[in-house]
């Protein structure tokens, strides 16, 4: 028996495709007390684990000269989204050696991403036909 056929996963729309070196923005409901707020957490993605219901992903962000690693579950009713901020170009699927880099060292290449044709032909004016000629 697989844990798929068992729990259901269902996608939530608000969180964006996204991959290792990407910068991303994490939005989380986080409950103090009675009351329940949105938290954010900004940082790079050094890693995504796993598939189906048990997938994860790490983020790294520098706080006050420290480093902080948040592990966030892809399909936690908790996330509310996550939206990608910067598109990195990177080589590697698990980014463990950002961890020994500060500053310079540690910063990652923007990758280009090309819109899709349908997008890129929505935004796209049509050429305009020219003047009949009599």
């Amino acid at each position: 028996m697989n844990i798929d056929t068992v729990v259901p996963v269902t996608p939530n729309p608000k969180v964006e495709e996204f991959r290792p070196g990407d910068t991303v923005r994490v939005n989380l409901h986080v409950r103090e007390g009675d009351r329940e707020r949105v938290q954010a957490f900004d940082g790079v993605v050094i890693r995504q684990q796993g598939r189906g219901p048990g997938a994860s992903f790490t983020v790294r962000r520098i706080s006050h000269g420290v480093g902080v690693e948040r592990t966030f579950p892809r399909y936690s009713p908790l996330l509310e989204s996550v939206s990608v901020l910067r598109h990195g170009d990177v080589r590697r699927a698990r980014l463990y050696y950002q961890r020994a880099r500060s500053g310079k060292a540690a910063r990652i290449k923007e990758r280009r991403v090309v819109a899709t044709s349908a997008s890129a032909a929505a935004s796209t004016p049509a050429p305009a036909e020219p003047p009949a000629s009599s």
